[in-house]
């Protein structure tokens, strides 16, 4: 019985020897990837790299996008590509909306980061700021950072994505003395003939339209006044339409004159193909110059694809498709610096001349205007846009 008892003790000792010995195993590179959380992660390499990014984004399988229009900048065509080059459905969410509507709907679905919650956001600049400091949006720095030029936040908690001019789109079926300026637009022909392309209480684009008349009527950059003047004006002799003009009511002839970025009225223009025939106006007295930011959202349901997403638009190839939409992208003097801008893309831009002249407020200056024009468009106008 001794010499059992000694015999267990040995093996037991030996046991215990040998597996103090066995040295740990090695993470595989799978379960390296699974570590990553991609909602905390800033770059691709602090990520682990490109191939990383891929594999978790076509894990997740699928990306919210929000208040993306097909014909806008030509993200129907950016949605398709991506979705077939990765594998990746893309949700397009509420395509008919304005910035505010952006960062309300992440915070309506901070918890629940279900289908109805955006992984990402391309919002108005008065946004951005407003966005960051609300603690909706996450910091991620693209690969291309270095070379985008124009306004980004620091951390990269947002950043320019494309520019464009404001212009007046006219159908001239319905239209047949173009109006060429502002002034223009007071004269009593107008009449129920003039819209907004959003309802200035909630879309950048629609704010910047009150912002570029403010200009055109003794304004300034910090006073806006005589914008919300000029369109309580258009509305008072009836020439101001209650209605959003899209792209349904503009080809209807149901919104003649609409204040629009250059870019979708060139959209417009080609999409109608002559039915209706469309003017494109760059207003004489101010060339109003307006840009957009990219975030992701700090409530993404699918990080690591918001994360592509981002790298997709500002590669040479996402470029090339935005410039395919009229649009003036982030990255252009770095991809004309390198020659890799086909002639037929470089003539869709605006001319140069209209670009290096327009006026471009900042971001405290638009998120100024944007507050005014929220609270004051009611008292001044009074005019319900929908």
């Amino acid at each position: 019985m001794q010499k059992l008892r000694t015999f267990v003790l040995v093996m037991m000792t030996a046991i215990m020897v040998l597996t103090a010995c066995t040295p740990a195993a090695t993470p595989t590179a799978e379960t390296a990837e699974e570590m990553v959380d991609w909602a905390t992660v800033t770059s691709v390499e602090a990520g682990g790299g490109m191939d990383a990014l891929i594999a978790a984004a076509k894990a997740e399988g699928e990306l919210n996008v929000i208040t993306l229009p097909n014909d806008w900048c030509n993200y129907g065509v950016m949605m398709e590509t991506f979705s077939t080059k990765y594998g990746i459905k893309v949700n397009s969410l509420l395509p008919d909306g304005g910035s505010a509507d952006e960062l309300q709907a992440i915070i309506d679905n901070k918890e629940s980061r279900g289908p109805q919650a955006p992984d990402v956001v391309d919002i108005g600049p008065a946004y951005g700021p407003l966005a960051k400091e609300q603690g909706l949006l996450a910091p991620y720095k693209v690969a291309t950072w270095d070379t985008i030029e124009g306004s980004k936040d620091p951390d990269g908690y947002y950043f320019v994505d494309y520019n464009g001019v404001m212009v007046f789109e006219v159908n001239t079926d319905v239209v047949t003395d173009v109006p060429q300026d502002w002034a223009d637009l007071l004269d009593p022909k107008y009449k129920g003939q003039i819209a907004i392309a959003g309802d200035p209480r909630a879309s950048n684009q629609a704010a910047q339209s009150v912002y570029a008349a403010a200009l055109a009527n003794g304004g300034d950059l910090d006073n806006i006044q005589p914008g919300l003047e000029f369109f309580k004006q258009l509305n008072e002799i009836g020439n101001l339409l209650p209605l959003i003009a899209d792209s349904g009511p503009i080809a209807k002839g149901e919104t003649p004159i609409t204040f629009q970025w250059n870019y979708l009225a060139a959209a417009n223009k080609d999409n109608f193909a002559g039915n209706p025939n469309i003017e494109i106006v760059y207003p004489k007295s101010v060339n109003w110059g307006g840009y957009y930011y990219q975030g992701i959202s700090a409530y993404a349901p699918h990080p690591a694809a918001a994360r592509l997403w981002e790298e997709f638009l500002y590669s040479d190839e996402g470029h090339l498709i935005w410039m395919a939409g009229y649009c003036a992208p982030a990255r252009l003097a770095d991809m004309l610096d390198r020659g890799v801008v086909p002639a037929d893309l470089q003539a869709k831009l605006p001319d140069p001349a209209i670009i290096a002249s327009s006026v471009v407020p900042s971001g405290d200056q638009l998120s100024a205007a944007r507050e005014l024009i929220k609270n004051e468009w009611d008292n001044v106008v009074g005019l319900d846009i929908k």
